[in-house]
Formats: structure tokens, C-alpha cells, sequence
């Protein structure tokens, strides 16, 4: 089902609707909001120099610290009174980034979710269980009111407490799962140690899976645990929250809305535009946002970008999976190795369970990294021979992948730290022994 028949605009419609929001954009926040004015009059450009999309290249850049530096409403277009709600992402250190909403504002995000979920097959005749963490993230709200705009029961499980999440499922028929993708595989695994069959003792259907990246192979293996369709949406606090994309049934990329998110992909290194198709990383401009407009806003997200209509009878561009960020790329003996990439290879492989965790460290000068990866199975501790030639399975794949060796510890199955929320992977112990 298409929600809104803003998703299957003609590529010249889409253009002419961007062009005039855009224009509107610019000038309210060049005459609002004095840091944008200040960013826009040293490199000389005014709003009158921006008439259409292909102008867009002549704007300023925000990034989070524009956020961080302006705390908490500095870049807000509308007076605080006009504000009905407020959401914060954390950051490591010093204060959050704070985004606000008017009543346009959050009608606008319910739509943008209700388009989501009715693409990925989602409807008023679904229970949908909302694990994510209600709180300043914006996650679990802005899901909320969405599935409740297409009519759906929504169940506020919040995260944590997994066996009483199950309970829920079971008791109430749940058929939608949001969730983090790594807490959706920790649910499976509780449900099978109640002794519950997820495929067959519950009633889910669809996974609206978002909140930090994940592979495909982490799509499959939610798919074989749960037997449910897995689709990806994606969105940030700066930018609305969730529904800045999200997949329909046919899992080839995730549809943009275009008529509220400018995309463009850039070389991170060099700022410059990059032809439709090519990786890079993603910008987003926002043009009907009332309380808090961005400009070029640089996700830090690698991906790229694709105009073909889709099978589901969208034409809105389709941003293909996040295949790493330009801020947490791990650099190693000089190699640029991206977690996204080891995950890829430890989920193909059947012996070993889905949760691992990225050790990296210094011997001496020299950076090392040890991946510590779960058995599937008890088993398999039976054989030192065999978990031998596993360990080198492991590592003779990553080599071929990422170009450095790795250590490689095997541990006992269920061993490994569970995550409700966005998983730690990566914990980087270089620099602890300088402090």
C-alpha cells in the first residue's frame, strides 16, 4: 500500500516540489536563525542564490557540533512557546544534541512513519510491540505514533525485561516487532530458552528493525530465527528520528522521502557532490520541517544512492543499506576496516552464534584488534581439533576481507554481553594505558 501519492511523484514533480520548499527553507532560517546567517554571509551566499536543488551545492555544511555548539535552541526557527515537544540524543561527552517539534512537526513525523510501516506491509489490522527505550530517543515515539496513524494496536513494551517481552508477544498476539536488530536476535534466543518456538508458538510477522547499523547476513538470520519479514528504516534525531527511509516488501534499498529530505551523497575527504550511484557519504537537506531545519546536514552514513522506481510502484530515490560511518571506521596497521565488514563475515558462518564484540589494543606501537566470537553450540568444545580449525576458518576469512590478521578467541555460547538498545561492538583499549 502507498500512503501518500507524494511516493510516486514523477521524477519532474519531485524536482519542482523540492525547488519550492527548498526556496522557503532557506529564507526562513537565513532570517531566523543568526548562525545560519553568520555561515551564509561569510562564503556569500544569500537565499536569493538559491532557486533549485542543483543550487544546494553552494550552501554551508552542518554537522553535529553546529548542534552541540548552539545548545539547546539556538537553531530553532520558532520561539520555544511554538515547541510541544523536546527529544535529545546522547553524546560521549559534554551535553546532548536537542531537537524540538511543533504540532506540524509531529503530524508530519507520524505521517512520514505511517508511510514505513504501510510499505513494509504493515496495517490496521497488526499488533505491533515497540522494544525500543521511551525516553528522549527518539525511536520508540516516533514509531508509536505512526502505527497508531495507520490503526495498528500499538503495545509500548519499552525494552528490557525479555522474558515478560515474550509473554506480551504471545498473550496479545503480536504481529510487528520494533526493535534494534541486535535485540531482536537476544529476544529469539530467550524465547527459545522458554521454551518457545518463535516461528510457531507466536504470531509475528514483520520486523520494523532500526537504531543502529546491521549486514544482511544479520537481516537472514533474523529472518531463519523469527520467521518474519526484516526490514530496515532509517532516520536520526537531528533529521525528524526514524522515517527518513524505510523499506517496502522487495528489500532493494530504502525509500526516501524525497518531498521532505534532500539527499545527496559527498566524498568525505573532499566535500565534493558524487555522481548518482556512486559511495559516499549521505547529506541531508530538510525542507518542511518547522521547529528545526538543517541544512546539508553530514550524517557521517556511507551509502549510496538509487533513482530507478521500484517494483512497489515508488519513485522515490532508494539509499541502499549503511555500510559504515565515516566516524567509526576503525583504522588498523594503516588498513581501514569498517565493523560492518567483520559482522558480514562472522554471520556466514553456521558454527558460531550471532553476537561478537571487536577488541582493539596495542602491543608495543602496534595496533591489534582480537574478535571475540560465541559458539553456536556446546558441542563444538568437544573437539579442540575442530575448534582449531575453526579459529583459522575465522581468521583466513577476515584476512581475505579486511587485509590484516586478527585474534581470533572463541567463547562458550550465551558468554558474550546482551544489548537492549544499540549494541556495543567495538571496545578500544589503545589509549588506555596513556591516560
Amino acid at each position: 500500500m502507498i500512503w501518500d501519492k507524494a511516493e510516486s511523484y514523477s521524477r519532474g514533480e519531485m524536482i519542482s516540489y523540492q525547488n519550492y520548499n527548498l526556496k522557503n527553507t532557506i529564507e526562513r532560517i537565513y532570517h531566523k536563525v543568526p548562525y545560519y546567517k553568520g555561515k551564509m554571509d561569510r562564503i556569500g551566499v544569500k537565499p536569493v542564490h538559491i532557486q533549485t536543488i542543483e543550487d544546494l551545492k553552494e550552501l554551508p555544511f552542518t554537522v553535529k557540533d553546529d548542534l552541540r555548539k548552539n545548545y539547546p535552541f539556538g537553531l530553532f526557527t520558532v520561539d520555544k512557546e511554538a515547541l510541544i515537544r523536546l527529544h535529545a540524543s546522547s553524546g560521549t561527552t559534554g551535553k546532548p544534541t536537542v531537537v524540538g517539534y511543533t504540532r506540524k512537526d509531529l503530524e508530519l513525523w507520524a505521517n512520514l512513519i505511517a508511510r514505513l510501516v504501510s510499505m513494509a506491509g504493515g496495517s490496521s489490522k497488526d499488533v505491533a510491540q515497540i522494544s525500543f527505550g521511551y525516553g528522549l530517543f527518539t525511536g520508540a515515539f516516533g514509531l508509536h505514533y505512526g502505527l497508531e496513524k495507520v490503526g495498528a494496536l500499538v503495545v509500548p513494551a519499552s525494552s528490557g525485561n525479555t522474558e515478560k517481552q515474550i509473554m506480551l508477544m504471545k498473550d496479545f498476539g503480536t504481529t510487528i516487532l520494533v526493535s534494534t536488530p541486535s535485540y531482536a536476535l537476544h529476544m529469539a534466543e530467550v524465547a527459545k530458552q522458554m521454551g518457545i518456538n518463535p516461528k510457531t508458538d507466536l504470531s509475528l510477522k514483520l520486523g520494523l528493525f532500526g537504531g543502529e547499523g546491521s549486514t544482511e547476513a544479520m537481516r537472514e538470520e533474523i529472518q531463519k530465527s523469527w520467521g518474519i519479514l526484516a526490514t530496515e528504516n532509517y532516520g536520526m534525531s537531528e533529521l525528524i528520528g526514524p522515517g527518513v527511509s524505510g523499506e517496502c516488501k522487495y528489500l532493494c534499498g530504502m525509500h526516501i522521502s524525497e518531498d521532505h529530505f534532500i539527499p545527496e551523497i559527498i566524498d568525505p575527504d573532499t566535500e565534493e557532490v558524487l555522481p548518482e550511484g556512486e559511495e559516499g557519504e549521505l547529506v541531508i537537506t530538510t525542507i518542511t520541517k518547522e521547529a528545526l531545519p538543517l541544512i546539508r546536514y553530514r550524517t557521517k552514513d556511507i551509502t549510496r544512492l538509487n533513482y530507478e522506481p521500484c517494483k512497489c510502484g515508488r519513485t522515490t530515490v532508494r539509499m541502499s543499506k549503511i555500510q559504515g560511518r565515516t566516524d567509526d571506521m576503525l583504522v588498523i596497521k594503516g588498513v581501514n576496516i569498517f565493523p560492518s565488514q567483520i559482522e558480514e563475515v562472522l554471520l556466514n558462518l553456521k558454527e558460531i552464534g550471532p553476537h561478537y564484540e571487536i577488541i582493539l589494543n596495542k602491543k608495543g606501537f602496534l595496533d591489534f584488534v582480537e574478535i571475540r566470537v560465541e559458539l553456536a553450540d556446546h558441542s563444538l568444545l568437544d573437539s579442540y581439533s575442530n575448534l582449531e580449525a575453526l579459529e583459522k576458518k575465522i581468521k583466513h576469512q577476515l584476512k581475505i576481507i579486511l587485509g590484516v590478521d586478527a585474534i581470533i578467541k572463541l567463547v562458550e555460547p550465551k558468554t558474550l554481553e546482551r544489548f537492549e538498545g544499540k549494541a556495543k561492538r567495538v571496545v578500544d583499549l589503545r589509549n588506555e594505558g596513556r591516560r
